[in-house]
């Protein structure tokens, strides 16, 4: 992980190089470990609806629809 932040300063164009602090680098560990646990919810979620979509459309099959009468149902 990086451990430095740019700083530019747009009056002067003056570019300066300067290490974080620990609560800066607290934060963006934080802030890594929440969006790993929104993408893995994120993941549940897209695994979860295609469950039900795949239950669903066997379901219908069950009551005889073919699959173009699934397909026309489900778009």
């Amino acid at each position: 992980m990086m451990t430095n932040k740019i700083v530019v300063d747009c009056s002067t164009g003056e570019v300066q190089e300067i290490a974080l602090t620990e609560a800066e680098i607290a934060e963006r560990e934080a802030m890594a470990a929440e969006y790993a646990v929104q993408k893995a919810q994120e993941e549940t979620d897209k695994a979860a609806a295609q469950a039900a979509k795949e239950s669903a459309n066997a379901k219908l099959a069950a009551l005889g629809l073919t699959a173009e009468e699934i397909a026309a149902l489900t778009k």
